[in-house]
């Protein structure tokens, strides 16, 4: 976990230049990504690029996805950002191959210590697994990681790490059941 130091609980934890930079990057999404029709995600994944996000693959980015800090993303290949998924990016954000975070879900790698009275910003990562599929409204905290093929219910507060291949769901999210079924290989599918 990275604590930043403030002057007070009111001065900000980023340098001016780290401001100028998310003031730069908002216009831009604003200006040439927002309104662009949904098959051009390619597009959308070329400029957060330009900004610094890490990028393998052809992942998905909606174009009502929001993004606070771009060179804190990790994409891979196949990784989904939902309509309105929300990657509060204070701290680094993985979403790894295949997985899908899904409409409204909101990840969000920050906090404060509010054992101090200055209130210093916390962060740490958050991981989104391969194959994980984060359902509408979920809302993943700092620290946590998705473990390969889970699937997070809608609504879930997920505070804690997630087994793989399990199904989890609940405020706070929990694992219920295995998930099943085997993902098929490519060569195997019939068309």
């Amino acid at each position: 976990m990275k604590t930043f130091r403030q002057e007070s609980a009111y001065a900000s934890p980023w340098t001016t230049r780290e401001r100028i930079g998310f003031a730069l990057w908002r216009i831009t999404w604003l200006l040439l990504c927002r309104w662009t029709p949904k098959p051009l995600s390619p597009w959308r994944v070329l400029v957060l690029r330009v900004f610094g996000a890490r990028v393998a693959g052809r992942p998905f980015v909606h174009q009502r996805a929001v993004i606070q800090i771009p060179w804190h993303l990790t994409l891979h290949d196949r990784a989904c950002l939902g309509d309105g998924a929300n990657a509060y990016s204070l701290g680094a954000i993985e979403l790894r191959e295949g997985c899908t975070v899904g409409q409204e879900a909101y990840l969000c790698t920050g906090t404060h210590d509010f054992s101090r009275d200055d209130l210093p910003l916390q962060t740490a990562p958050i991981v989104v697994g391969a194959h994980v599929f984060i359902g509408v409204g979920a809302l993943g905290l700092r620290g946590v990681t998705s473990g390969d093929r889970a699937v997070i219910g809608g609504g879930a507060v997920v505070r804690r790490d997630q087994p793989p291949g399990m199904i989890c769901a609940g405020q706070p999210c929990r694992p219920l059941r295995p998930r099943g079924g085997e993902r098929p290989e490519a060569s195997s599918l019939k068309l």
